[in-house]
């Protein structure tokens, strides 16, 4: 009798043990399920943009995410930018596929999160693991589709220091590291050297070019729009023609020994950073050239920073960053600023503050093998310089005899309401008497 009243109570604590998990995990399905679903909007990112173009992908749906986790990479007519997660949790869908445009203040994601607010005393515990595996994931700070990509090209994250917020590890960074293992001594789309007769299918690899055997659409989209914007405003100014040559033997000795220097300085020095500050120079002794014109053309507002810009060539199209305080930078500072520049644009990644408040503009064209160029001003700048590549030519030497000699094309084009022949051609005089003879921009440097 007392055996089957123990077994009777055992039974009945099993029961109401079993409905206890039972409702347990019924709740906890149920919140679940109503956890709060957040649609993660596309910000203002500043500079007057209303909309940009998706280019890539950090995360799939059901991919669990992290405050500061890359979410995309978005590409703007101005800039290129990392949109990054403000929550924890799960992304429940994604409204653009690559290459879609999106508008500011739309719905990029949604994002499955646990607490709103932050209060995580009241968060839900997610399943963790205690693997060692687990624990390193942690210490290395990158999105899923990078790992998933760093695990396709057999990278180890552990040996790449990520350039992305707070250390994260981008796609660019896996790519830099893979192409410098696969050769360490191949030359870089950022390394601005000049070449001497260089062949031009060195500087335009076949692979860069598709064979169409249909038409195709390509939509106007970041750079090219921001192109398409300054280049018909152009049009609306009289330019100024003026060519010239310079010849470089003298600087190419110089630069000879500068380049030993460069891991000292850590900066590579090409020929651009001489003629980025022999310009500067030249514009002390004529401010007109460093100009702006206001919107209604009733000012010509002379700047008092050199901020140079320089053309770039990027997958994306033509981008013109600029060094600013050029005036006010050493030779190697300048060389600095024009890598970081180049590397930048190379990923795709310019500040949109490297793009504003430009006084001056060169562009190199000597590293695709021309010598002449017509170039175009960036309005409301009054002025342009194009550099062509250095040529070996024969030339009458001071002594009247014929010699060999480095000579470059330079190309300056200037806005002529403003501008008059005249100041052109003093102006290219002088950065010619730079750059033939360096000591004299060694005599003029303060």
């Amino acid at each position: 009798m007392n055996a089957g009243r123990y077994l009777f109570r055992m039974v009945s604590l099993i029961g109401r043990q079993g409905l206890y998990l039972l409702s347990r995990r019924m709740l906890f399905n149920s919140m679940a399920r109503f956890l709060p679903l957040v649609q993660f909007k596309l910000s203002d990112i500043g500079e007057g943009i209303a909309e940009v173009q998706i280019k890539e992908w950090h995360v799939k749906e059901g991919d669990h995410v992290a405050q500061f986790d890359n979410i995309c990479e978005v590409q703007s007519d101005k800039a290129s930018v990392t949109i990054t997660s403000r929550y924890d949790g799960v992304i429940k869908k994604l409204y653009y596929d690559v290459e879609d445009v999106a508008k500011i203040g739309t719905t990029l994601v949604d994002i499955e999160v646990a607490d709103v607010g932050g209060n995580r005393d009241g968060k839900l515990e997610r399943e963790t693991t205690t693997s060692d595996n687990a624990q390193e994931a942690r210490k290395i700070l990158a999105s899923p589709a990078v790992r998933q990509f760093a695990k396709e090209k057999g990278v180890n994250l552990n040996e790449i220091t990520g350039t992305g917020i707070s250390g994260h590890i981008l796609k660019d960074d896996i790519i830099c590291y893979v192409e410098r293992q696969t050769d360490s001594s191949t030359a870089t789309v950022a390394d601005m050297t000049f070449h001497a007769m260089s062949p031009l299918s060195h500087s335009l690899p076949l692979e860069g070019f598709e064979m169409l055997n249909k038409d195709k659409v390509i939509p106007i989209r970041g750079y090219t729009r921001a192109m398409v914007k300054s280049m018909t405003e152009s049009l609306k100014i009289p330019h100024l023609g003026f060519c010239d040559e310079v010849n470089f033997d003298r600087l190419i000795t110089m630069r000879k020994e500068l380049r030993n220097f460069e891991i000292a300085y850590n900066a590579r020095m090409s020929f651009m950073p001489v003629i980025i500050k022999a310009v500067s120079l030249a514009l002390k002794k004529f401010p007109r050239l460093n100009a702006i014109v206001d919107e209604n053309m009733e000012n010509v507002i002379c700047k008092a920073s050199h901020n140079i810009s320089v053309a770039m060539d990027t997958p994306e199209g033509l981008v013109v960053p600029n060094i600013k305080h050029c005036e006010q930078r050493t030779l190697w500072e300048v060389a600095a600023e024009l890598n970081r520049l180049q590397e930048a644009s190379g990923k795709m990644k310019i500040d949109p503050d490297d793009l504003k408040d430009g006084t001056f503009t060169l562009s190199n064209i000597g590293m695709l093998g021309g010598t002449y160029l017509m170039p175009v001003i960036m309005a409301p700048q009054l002025a342009i310089g194009a550099i062509g590549q250095i040529s070996k030519l024969p030339r009458f030497n001071k002594e009247g005899n014929i010699c060999e000699a480095n000579v470059v094309k330079f190309s300056w084009a200037a806005d002529h309401r403003v501008i008059d022949g005249a100041t052109v051609a003093r102006f290219s005089s002088q950065v010619k008497r730079y750059l033939e003879n360096p000591s004299n921009m060694v005599a003029d440097m303060r």
